[in-house]
C-alpha cells in the first residue's frame, strides 16, 4: 500500500507564487512516475505535471513556463512550484504515483487565485 500527503496549497493573489509538496509512504521502490493533477469546478480532473524517476518532465500546455515540477528520490517526494499564478489555475491539486502499473491518489490540496 502506498500513501500520499499532499502540502502547501492555499490562497494567493494573481501573478504570486505557491509551492506544493507530496510525500510518499509505503512499499515503493525503483522506477514509478510522481505527478500532480487538478481538478477545478464543475470539471473533469486534469494533467498538470509529471515527472519520471529519470526526471523526465511533462507539462500541460496552460502552465508551461510557469509551473516546474520536480522530484527528491531519497524522500519519495515530488514538487510542483508555481508561479506567475491565474485565476484559472484554482482548483483542488492532487498528487498522483504510477508504480508497477498501480496509481496512488493523495487527497488533495486546495488552490485559488483570487484578488
Amino acid at each position: 500500500q502506498v500513501h500520499l500527503v499532499e502540502s502547501g496549497g492555499g490562497l494567493v493573489q494573481p501573478g504570486g507564487s505557491l509551492r506544493l509538496s507530496c510525500a510518499a509512504s509505503g512499499s515503493i521502490f525503483g522506477r514509478y512516475v510522481m505527478g500532480w493533477y487538478r481538478q477545478a469546478p464543475g470539471k473533469q480532473r486534469e494533467l498538470v505535471a509529471t515527472i519520471s524517476s529519470s526526471s523526465s518532465t511533462k507539462y500541460a500546455d496552460s502552465v508551461k513556463g510557469r509551473f516546474t515540477i520536480s522530484r527528491d528520490n531519497a524522500k519519495n517526494s515530488v514538487y510542483l512550484q508555481m508561479d506567475d499564478l491565474k485565476p484559472e489555475d484554482t482548483a483542488v491539486y492532487y498528487c498522483n504515483l504510477v508504480f508497477i502499473s498501480l496509481q496512488y491518489w493523495g487527497q488533495g490540496t486546495p488552490v485559488t487565485v483570487s484578488s
